[in-house]
């Protein structure tokens, strides 16, 4: 009694460890029940207490050898989840036995108490034998027993860096006869594990999923989605049509009846069935009413369903689709509302053909006159405008009725846009544009931006009187009285593109005249829009030019009908800019990328899939990476001590774009070399930022310097990053507390990859901005060298390299020559790469040059196989890098001679 009142108050939080040399004393008792609660108390208190832990050995020795089976696999369970290294090396010979018992309760117990122990000490497990027989029990006649071996190899492989767990013809016949026999989540681990194998024909796929479809119907969720996984994965390799229909037709019934089950389970089903549509839509083409909204439904859900619907969407069913999603545009929830709206607007992308029946049914909401819906329906429009260009015109008249109710920024530049790109069928276009030029100033830079555009393709339309007055008044406002620096820049360069260009002529004012100042003839030159007013005396039109070309003025000076100098400035730039043709826009309902939807497919029924996003850019895995013997030279990380695993950064419901500005509050210090100054204090107001990409531990940081050479105290400091190549953005929050003048602070920025990623061939640049409470926005580049983002799974075993060499295509290869490097230690080198986690594999002669060949690895699992060529202590390196993605190739370089000049 006294024993359970312990547990009691360790498990509300109470701190009994003061008990441990009592309760470990209990141990001896033959209560199951009793036994279960010591070592319960042991598990939670031997990291705080080690030392007394030991004491609690000869009896974990003695349990696992009871005659009880479960004593057995109770012992061995809690030795292996006391993480203490002083026990560990106890733990082996019992585990030992508990691998070989009679009892299978036994067996699967030990089956996972063996990746506990790998966790804890992966040598320990590789030299006592424990993988290979782990192996072994794959063959185990009890399909739980094989469930647990597969779920304990499948763990170790995540955290090895090399090849653990291969599933062969013959290990997948003996898992495939498992599978009909163990229990629901032992189907899992195995369904888990077959999805990674790889069918060598279309008649071995078929195979497989003839022996997986029958988990369709199992009434685990998981099991079943398992199931759909392992199915779309050997479907790629199935070249029949009709048994891909077929199969397709079989998914379809267990995907709807995952929509019966609680909320929560609807939500992640229908995440993974997003992924699912993208990739195969025919699995669901019929089944779209499944996925209408109910009344009960949580927001989540219902947003969900909208997706999918609009995935599902086609010329066959898109009159109920409408019905639908007109019904839904009149509920409470606002929210729902806004994506129904845009959900109609997305159908008209989509079909071509049913765009007319989707106007209709936006205009039948518009009338209705509630605000949101209205304004919605406006931006919808915008988009149709855009992806049918001159086709439904005709009910901007409609639009224009309701200007006056606009007051959301992203509406009011949708109408703006759409009054500037069609102002010549607009008979009152000057007034529409003119009624928001009033409020100019306070406008969102959103609204003022497409302001400025719309006046400046209104002017190239009709240029009269008016629209020159109204583009004078919005250029002066972008230029002089705003501190945007996008607005300001774009409004300097429609200024400029205005002003230039003689090719097509558009006469501004008279500029030469003859005056009375004492015969000396006078220049009145007005720039465009009115702005700067410059008087030039000029005795000759050479002193004219001169003067004009000094304020990098374009002209062209011609005579006029009345024999008058006028100054010409050209258009035809800034209608080449404003008014040419625009590309059509496309649907955007299959938004992920071919290769990421892919990696997505083959994690369903994960947070991979619910998130949407590739495992990597949420979980911090650390690699074990297992020592091998060199015979040309050793093992570079040979004594260094194994990285301690980095916690989650995270928050696990991941981040969106905007995400990556995030406020400070406590500072952090990194260690290391002086950073490189990338805000110098000069161009900060005082404020000093010096950075510098680094990796620690598996985990990508940004080492950071902030010195404040001001006169007032700065805080709130906020970080973005545009976007880049990988996608590098904040993981974290940015740690600087208040900087008092003359102080500085150092922090360390988790960062996270593939959150925002620019289109465009691979680059190194990395734009940042940096704000604080009391100064404006900082913007500065850096630089993200490639090394940073190489993995510590790098390493390839001599085999895998070579054949990895040979079926990568010559084409693949790219080399550079290095004439200014010199290598004076081979030793040295391979140590100085090894930090960069660029992993040696081998070192041969050729004439009196030493060849070493080397890997590494990038994010998504993107290998570099390296060919090193250098004479000793000659100048020139030569370096070959083989790779699938050879766009990657220039970055590469770059780091490579970064890393052997430093």
């Amino acid at each position: 009694m006294r024993l359970r009142k312990v547990i009691a108050a360790m498990t509300v939080g109470k701190d009994v460890s003061s008990l441990f040399t009592d309760v470990v004393n209990c141990m001896q008792t033959e209560n199951l029940e009793l036994k279960k609660l010591v070592y319960l108390y042991l598990i939670n208190y031997a990291k705080s207490q080690p030392d007394l832990a030991i004491l609690a050995v000869n009896t974990f020795v003695k349990d696992s050898q009871d005659p009880n089976p479960l004593i057995r696999a109770l012992a061995v369970r809690t030795m292996g989840c006391i993480r203490v290294d002083k026990i560990t090396e106890y733990l082996c010979d019992p585990l030992q036995r508990c691998l070989k018992d009679d009892d299978p309760y036994v067996r699967k117990t030990a089956a996972i108490c063996v990746a506990k122990l790998y966790d804890i000490n992966a040598e320990l497990v590789e030299d006592r034998g424990f993988l290979d027989a782990l192996k072994d029990l794959i063959s185990d006649n009890n399909p739980m027993v094989v469930a647990n071996a597969v779920a304990a190899l499948a763990e170790i492989q995540e955290t090895s860096s090399r090849p653990i767990f291969e599933i062969t013809s013959s290990t997948l016949t003996k898992l495939l006869t498992a599978l009909n026999e163990c229990t629901e989540w032992g189907q899992v681990f195995i369904l888990d594990a077959l999805s990674k194998y790889k069918a060598t024909d279309a008649r071995e796929a078929e195979n497989i999923v003839e022996r997986v479809t029958p988990r369709l119907q199992h009434a685990n969720c998981a099991v079943v989605l398992s199931a759909v996984k392992m199915i779309l994965l050997q479907m790629e390799l199935i070249t029949s049509t009709d048994v891909v229909r077929n199969l397709c037709k079989k998914m379809a019934p267990p995907l709807v009846t995952l929509l019966s089950a609680e909320p929560e389970i609807q939500y992640v089903a229908l995440r993974n069935i997003n992924l699912i549509v993208q990739k195969r839509p025919t699995i669901l083409a019929h089944e779209i009413k499944v996925f209408f909204c109910k009344y009960n439904d949580p927001i989540y859900v219902k947003m969900e369903k909208l997706e999918i619907m609009i995935k599902l969407a086609s010329d066959r069913n898109i009159d109920q689709v409408l019905l639908e999603f007109k019904e839904y545009a009149t509920e409470v929830d606002v929210d729902f509302v806004r994506k129904a709206v845009r959900a109609i607007g997305r159908c008209a992308i989509k079909l071509e053909r049913a765009a007319e029946r989707c106007i209709s049914v936006l205009l039948e909401l518009i009338k209705i006159k509630v605000n949101y819906v209205v304004q919605e329906a406006i931006i919808v429009i915008k988009d149709i405008f855009r992806r049918y260009p001159n086709t439904y015109e005709s009910i901007i008249a409609t639009l224009c009725e309701s200007l006056d109710t606009l007051d959301e920024p992203e509406a009011k530049a949708s109408m703006i846009w759409i009054i500037g790109e069609y102002a010549e069928r607009i008979d009152n276009a000057d007034e529409l544009l003119e009624s928001f030029l009033e409020s100019f100033p306070e406008e969102p830079p959103q609204v003022q931006l497409q302001l400025l555009t719309a006046t400046v393709k209104l002017f190239l339309k009709k240029p009269t009187e008016g629209p020159q007055q109204m583009i004078q008044v919005v250029l002066n406002n972008a230029t002089v009285e705003t501190d945007n620096p996008d607005l300001r820049d774009r409004a300097y360069i429609y200024w400029r593109l205005l002003s230039t260009d003689p090719e097509l002529l558009y006469p501004v004012t008279c500029t030469f005249c003859l005056g009375c100042m004492g015969g000396v003839p006078s220049v009145l030159l007005l720039t465009f829009g009115g702005t700067l007013e410059i008087v030039l005396a000029a005795e000759c039109l050479v002193q004219v030019h001169l003067e004009l070309t000094m304020l990098k003025i374009p002209y062209l000076l011609k005579t006029n009908g009345l024999g008058h100098q006028c100054l010409f400035l050209g258009t035809d730039l800034c209608k080449g800019c404003c008014l040419a043709e625009k590309p059509v826009i496309s649907d955007d309902s299959n938004q992920l990328e071919p290769s990421l939807l892919d990696e997505l497919l083959a994690n369903i029924a994960t947070l991979s899939s619910v998130y949407h996003k590739p495992p990597d850019a949420f979980v911090t895995r650390v690699k074990t990476i297992s020592r091998t013997e060199e015979e040309d030279y050793p093992d570079a990380s040979e004594g260094a001590a194994a990285p301690a695993p980095v916690p989650d950064l995270l928050d696990l419901m991941g981040m969106d774009n905007n995400s990556a500005i995030v406020p400070t509050d406590r500072p952090a210090s990194p260690a290391g070399p002086p950073l490189p100054v990338l805000l110098p204090a000069p161009t900060g107001q005082g404020l000093q930022i010096s950075a510098q990409l680094i990796r620690r531990d598996g985990q990508i940081f940004y080492s950071m310097l902030f010195e404040n050479n001001s006169q007032i105290p700065l805080d709130g400091f906020m970080i973005q990053f545009n976007k880049n190549t990988f996608g590098l953005a904040a993981g974290g929050p940015l740690q600087v507390p208040q900087l008092q003048p003359g102080s500085s602070a150092s922090t360390l920025l988790p960062m996270v990859l593939f959150q925002n990623i620019s289109p465009g061939p691979p680059s190194t640049l990395l734009q940042v901005a940096v704000k604080n409470s009391q100064q404006p926005v900082w913007y500065f580049n850096d630089k993200l060298p490639l090394n940073v983002l190489f993995s510590e799974d790098g390493r390839m075993e001599r085999s895998t390299f070579l054949e990895t060499w040979k079926s990568l295509p010559d084409s693949n290869e790219v080399s550079r020559d290095f004439p200014a490097i010199v290598i004076n230690s081979v030793e040295a080198t391979l140590d100085q790469l090894a930090a960069f986690n660029m992993f040696f594999i081998a070192k041969r002669k050729h004439s009196n040059q030493d060849v070493l060949y080397l890997s590494a690895k990038i994010p998504r699992g993107i290998p570099f196989l390296i060919e090193l060529t250098a004479a000793i202590g000659v100048p020139g390196l030569k370096c070959a890098l083989k790779t699938p993605n050879p766009e990657f190739a220039p970055l590469f370089f770059e780091a490579v001679e970064t890393l052997l000049k430093s």
